[in-house]
């Protein structure tokens, strides 16, 4: 008997690691990159949108946002798994106020979008040198411990601040234009592409350098479709390319939910 007890006792214990071991990131597929840009574009329309056409200001349209995303974070966090629809609104919300972190330094207190790059850039690789430090891998399938969830959030937000920095000074202040940037961006994409499939380009390396360009291209597609033409955009509107965004994005999430096709894999390291 008292051996049966030990036994039950033994598999809760392995019941309880295994749930505690379930990485909290989807597995790298293409949904995950068309979600990921989606996301990206909506942060920089969505940001325009609150801020502007419904006349929220900054401040005020950063601190809403802020408080939205640190809830959806609460739950993020207290998941024991990766939950489609928690994951991915977080994303968008981190997107948006990325997105609103740099506007304030640019519009609200006038530094210059080299500057914001140049901060946005060391403190994103202040983050992945004490995420290594501590946890001895970068990796997005390793995202099994709050530590480790801590690193991959705050990472993630200072790649779309960086990225809104950087897309912004390339297109508006380097004068190179929407879709000139979103080519360029998406090229340099490609070339990582290549280098990871044919050259063996390290995958974790490879993941972060296209998770980070992944953000001004979106930046920069988001600024052409929903900018007037005489800005040189498509004119669609914030609200219009938004709203067709941000409904596709649900789309996808469901379906994901459904088919349960990203579902990570209990996680090895």
């Amino acid at each position: 008997m008292k051996n049966n007890e030990q036994n039950l006792d033994s598999n809760r214990d392995n019941r309880s690691i295994g749930r505690q071991m379930l990485n909290k990131v989807p597995e790298v597929t293409i949904y995950f990159w068309i979600i990921k840009i989606l996301a990206t574009t909506v942060g920089e329309t969505a940001a325009d949108f609150l801020n502007d056409n419904l006349n929220m200001g900054l401040t005020n349209t950063t601190i809403i946002m802020s408080v939205l995303l640190l809830i959806t974070l609460f739950f993020q966090f207290k998941a024991r798994k990766y939950v489609p629809r928690v994951y991915w609104l977080a994303v968008v919300l981190i997107s948006v106020v990325g997105t609103l972190g740099s506007d304030n330094l640019t519009d609200n207190l006038g530094v210059p979008l080299q500057t914001t790059t140049i901060i946005f850039t060391i403190l994103m690789l202040a983050t992945f040198a004490m995420w290594y430090a501590s946890e001895k891998t970068l990796s997005i399938h390793s995202i099994f411990t709050t530590k480790r969830e801590a690193f991959y959030w705050l990472t993630i937000l200072f790649t779309f601040a960086l990225g809104t920095s950087a897309g912004d000074l390339i297109a508006e202040g380097l004068n190179m234009g929407y879709w000139k940037s979103a080519i360029m961006f998406a090229a340099v994409i490609g070339v990582v592409a290549i280098a990871h499939y044919r050259f063996k380009l390290n995958s974790v390396l490879a993941f972060w350098i296209a998770y980070i360009l992944t953000r001004p291209f979106g930046a920069s597609l988001g600024d052409f479709l929903s900018q007037p033409h005489h800005n040189g955009g498509l004119g669609l509107g914030t609200m219009g390319t938004s709203a067709l965004f941000l409904i596709t994005i649900l789309g996808l999430v469901i379906y994901l939910t459904m088919t349960r096709i990203d579902a990570p894999k209990l996680a090895e390291e």
